[in-house]
């Protein structure tokens, strides 16, 4: 077997699903993943009818392969341990669909994110501890893992049944966001199935070595994101944990949407760090180097470009992607 090659189509969510399938064959590429829920919308994957309906996922299906592509991968990344309303308790709805619409399907990974509680049982909204050196932050951090051990057994059993692998994406501002705190969840939590998704933009935003990180997760890593990040003159003073954004913008026009009714704030005029095109902050000796780390881990992991650079229009930062992702394979034979 070997890696497949694909991307992620959420970044080409004002196509039909046959218009986005075509942009990535077009550019070399022979897999795809489309989102079903959590923060974002699912515009290539109409859920309730393929939930209902075997001739709809047939015909579904069909679609790929009429191009040549393989749905390599459903993603419902959100909060589902959120305690704001229009979060939690739907995300996680959306979360145990998407496994349910996984396994109808085949499709063996479902990304998703571990997700952030509050910091108490009374607490309004989720609460991210960074660095507990105070004892209270380890108060915190209790609670909150005892409200995320039951809902992950509870959704490792459902994975299990429907034969299907989570992927938790090590994302700051979820529980698990590092090598060592997914360690901890495997712990706590004893997953038969769930593994990680192995996304190097945030752990390059962490400050944190990727290839490092992969030796160290082996096996555990279940799927891949292909994004890149790159670390700015700014982080010199304002360090990659810098919190001066500024408020949401007024006009609507000018918000980038962070999910559904939730938006980015404004961005600092010199920050620390950026999400960039790949390529655009590790050359393609770097990516060779990441492809032929995984690949000793497992050969047959499916890589995934997302592309969440503002810079580059949607379909430029998917061929960008994808010329630097392909010769990377091509320098490391994989």
């Amino acid at each position: 077997m070997s890696l497949t090659y694909g991307a992620y189509t959420a970044c080409l969510q004002d196509r039909t699903l046959e218009e986005a399938l075509d942009v990535l064959a077009g550019v070399g590429l022979t897999g795809a993943e489309v989102n079903t829920g959590g923060f974002i919308p699912s515009p290539h994957a109409p859920v309730d009818l393929l939930l209902t309906s075997d001739r709809a996922r047939r015909d579904y299906l069909r679609i790929f392969a009429d191009r040549g592509m393989e749905l390599t991968g459903l993603t419902a990344s959100g909060n589902p341990l959120s305690p704001l309303p229009t979060e939690g308790l739907g995300h996680a709805e959306s979360l145990r669909r998407t496994i349910e619409l996984a396994g109808l399907l085949g499709v063996r990974e479902v990304v998703a994110m571990s997700g952030t509680p509050g910091s108490d049982p009374g607490a309004r909204y989720p609460s991210w501890v960074v660095n507990p050196w105070n004892g209270i932050d380890l108060e915190v951090l209790a609670y909150q893992w005892s409200v995320a051990v039951p809902f992950w057994k509870e959704i490792d059993a459902l994975a299990r049944a429907r034969d299907v692998q989570v992927c938790l994406e090590m994302h700051p501002r979820n529980l698990v966001f590092s090598p060592l705190t997914f360690e901890r969840f495997l712990a706590e939590v004893e997953p038969t199935h769930i593994g990680v998704n192995l996304d190097p933009s945030h752990l390059f935003w962490q400050q944190m070595d990727p290839i490092a990180c992969i030796e160290r997760l082996g096996g555990h890593i279940r799927h891949v994101h292909a994004k890149d990040t790159a670390v700015l003159p700014g982080a010199a003073v304002r360090g990659v944990l810098d919190t001066a954004f500024g408020p949401v913008p007024e006009d609507p026009a000018a918000r980038v949407p962070t999910g559904i009714g939730h938006f980015c704030a404004s961005w600092p005029a010199d920050p620390s760090w950026r999400f960039v095109a790949l390529g655009e902050g590790h050359d393609v000796d770097y990516w060779a180097r990441f492809l032929a780390a995984l690949a000793a881990v497992d050969s047959d992991l499916h890589v995934n470009i997302e592309h969440e650079d503002a810079a580059f229009g949607r379909i430029e930062g998917i061929e960008r992607g994808a010329r630097t992702l392909l010769a990377a394979a091509a320098a490391a034979g994989v």
